[in-house]
């Protein structure tokens, strides 16, 4: 596990005061939470910590230790963890904002959608006007919804015209305050290798899609960190079958890991949303849907019909394509690929937070055990976001971002879904009280 930055901080966690927005303390004099008696999964290790305390202080894990051991200070928040189990917060490492045209409430709902369902971390994946003003919201709690870590506008064929505009939009956007860079179609080699060069002059990471020109393997030896959607490893290696394609995929997994980038799959929404797999209305019945907009489910609906109305496509060959994609997930698991959970959520029934848990589902499909699909969007992420902050484990020190569950993830990573509360950044919500939420949010969309 690479080393990671300890940063305490002891400032008081805000409670929500009204609806979807943190304004106060209403809890300990002490500014302090206690989990108390819990079955600790810490994520360094695939083991638990029976019977444990852990203590928060501000936004802060500040001691974790056998019940016995760990004395609560008076006036504490006692959580009752008898039975249950504490483990970090979930990352959408391919997410996206409401940025735009949305209104003030609409921004608080998503991040709320989010960190209703675990999601504590979202990497944004494309620059929209308002996300700097929203991140600075959610970031300092004004907002309870998760730490945002945000790409700016992206780099494609369309916004960048030439090598040197490709540098300048670098230095801008650094400028600016964004985290790090998108990368989309489009860019000729010059231009992204521009890019490349400019980034690593400022300090800015960039990830995304491989443009067909750059190609995979010139991308990882560019500095590319991240590879979305799995993109450029078939088109490289020409498939997965017979002894040739095998070994070029061996050499390109191989060049991955020398180079540690990471790849984020987006297994669910690939299949849903580019090959064209499912039933238009099955997916819209989808419970989730009640809470996003219904004229964004309409949408998404029209928009799958059209792929499979499209000439060219027949479902044989988009459920090819799919267990294809499955069965590449399973071989960079198995090479032992630094693998971040995403989803690319919102878009096409994929419902920001819920769209996790088919995720999970979907990893778990091409082979990944429950800890390892933890691992990918906790730990994993924690490590590369450690220039950033410390979390995605439970420590003294590491950001206080946690899910309590009522069963075990490790023995069913579903149960991930079978919350008692989250907390982000040390304010914590209990099942009933994120339920409650939830139907305020349904009911604003008159579902």
């Amino acid at each position: 596990m690479k080393s990671t930055r300890l940063s305490l901080g002891f400032a008081l966690a805000a409670c929500a005061a009204v609806p979807f927005v943190a304004a106060c303390q209403q809890g300990s004099p002490a500014g302090i939470t206690a989990f108390v008696d819990v079955d600790v999964i810490p994520m360094d290790s695939e083991r638990i910590l029976p019977g444990h305390t852990v203590l928060v202080r501000g936004d802060r894990i500040v001691e974790v230790g056998p019940a016995g051991s760990v004395e609560v200070p008076a006036g504490a928040d006692r959580i009752d963890g008898s039975g249950k189990y504490l483990m970090p917060g979930l990352s959408e490492m391919h997410g996206h904002t409401p940025g735009g045209n949305a209104s003030e409430e609409f921004r608080e709902q998503v991040m709320f959608l989010y960190a209703a369902n675990g999601v504590t971390t979202v990497r944004g994946m494309l620059g929209l006007p308002g996300d700097l003003g929203l991140k600075a919201r959610t970031n300092t709690g004004e907002i309870w919804g998760p730490t945002l870590y945000l790409a700016g506008p992206s780099f494609n064929g369309n916004s960048v015209t030439s090598p040197e505009q490709a540098a300048e939009r670098v230095w801008a956007q650094k400028r600016e305050g964004w985290d790090h860079l998108k990368i989309h179609p489009g860019l000729t080699v010059p231009e992204y290798d521009a890019l490349a060069a400019a980034a690593a002059q400022a300090g800015i990471r960039f990830g995304g899609h491989v443009p067909a020109d750059v190609g995979i393997r010139h991308a990882i030896l560019m500095g590319q960190e991240t590879f979305d959607h799995l993109d450029g490893y078939m088109e490289d290696a020409g498939g997965l079958r017979g002894p040739m394609a095998q070994a070029k995929m061996d050499e390109l997994l191989a060049l991955t890991l020398a180079a540690q980038a990471w790849v984020v799959p987006t297994m669910v929404l690939w299949e849903v949303g580019v090959i064209g797999l499912g039933d238009p209305e099955t997916l819209a019945a989808y419970p989730e849907m009640r809470y996003w907009p219904p004229q964004g489910v309409e949408g998404w609906k029209n928009r799958l019909s059209a792929i499979q109305a499209s000439d060219g496509w027949d479902v044989e060959s988009a459920r090819v394509h799919a267990s294809n994609r499955s069965r590449l997930l399973g071989m960079m698991n198995e090479a032992g690929v630094g693998i971040l959970m995403g989803t690319d959520s919102p878009q096409m029934f994929s419902v920001p937070g819920f769209s996790l848990h088919r995720e999970i589902a979907a990893m778990a499909e091409a082979g990944m055990s429950p800890y390892e699909i933890l691992v990918s969007g906790t730990r994993n992420v924690g490590d590369y976001f450690q220039r950033y902050d410390s979390f995605g484990t439970v420590a003294a020190g590491r950001r206080a971002d946690l899910i309590l569950t009522n069963s075990n993830p490790l023995d069913d990573v579903a149960n991930i879904a079978d919350r008692a509360g989250v907390m982000v950044r040390g304010v914590w919500k209990s099942e009933a009280e994120i339920q409650e939420e939830l139907a305020a949010i349904a009911a604003s969309f008159g579902n």
